[in-house]
């Protein structure tokens, strides 16, 4: 668990730096809202996973096309945004509702919510309209079409527990998987993490 907080820590410093490396100004709350949502996600765990195994995939998680080295700033901040947004997609149906401890999982959408409210100022400084297609291709088409998959998956699942688990696990590893993110970007703008 330490280590996907770790993880989850370097993701949610791809976007936060020094007064406007990324052409916005985040607050150190972004940071700590995206250390709070993964501890509510490891907390949210209502069933041991042993007990899914039968209902294990392979979501494909397009982290190759995530991490590559090839993304722009906007892309790298589009990718994170679109995660972020179908994550809190995700969890602010009906069925996610009935699926979860309603506590913990309105501390989720909340703290999901004000990421998505930082990243939107961010993100509309660092895309220019030539850059409008982004979220219609390349890796943050990827990240959809694996959030897709998801949505699929619970369905055919009938949104049993442990389909429901699976999908718990697999949101803090993807999350957990975009650090890579933050590496590109401190590359690009140098230390992302010093405030």
């Amino acid at each position: 668990m330490a280590f996907v907080l770790s993880l989850l820590m370097a993701l949610v410093l791809v976007s936060y730096g020094p007064g406007g490396s990324l052409g916005c100004d985040l607050s150190q709350n972004h940071v700590l809202f995206g250390t709070k949502n993964l501890r509510l996600l490891g907390q949210m765990r209502r069933l041991s996973p042993r007990l899914c195994l039968q209902d294990r995939k392979d979501f494909a998680f397009p982290q190759e096309m995530v991490e590559g080295g090839q993304l722009q700033e906007a892309q790298a901040i589009s990718v994170l945004h679109e995660m972020l947004q179908q994550s809190f997609n995700l969890f602010h149906t009906e069925r996610a509702s009935a699926a979860w401890d309603t506590t913990l999982l309105e501390q989720l959408r909340t703290g999901l919510h004000q990421q998505l409210d930082d990243l939107d100022a961010c993100l509309g400084q660092v895309m220019g309209e030539e850059d409008s297609a982004l979220g219609r291709m390349g890796p943050t088409l990827a990240v959809k079409r694996y959030f897709q998959g998801i949505h699929v998956y619970l369905k055919e699942k009938g949104y049993s527990d442990c389909a429901w688990e699976i999908i718990r696990v697999e949101i803090m590893r993807s999350l957990s998987s975009s650090a890579s993110l933050q590496e590109r970007l401190k590359m690009m703008y140098g230390d992302l993490s010093s405030p």
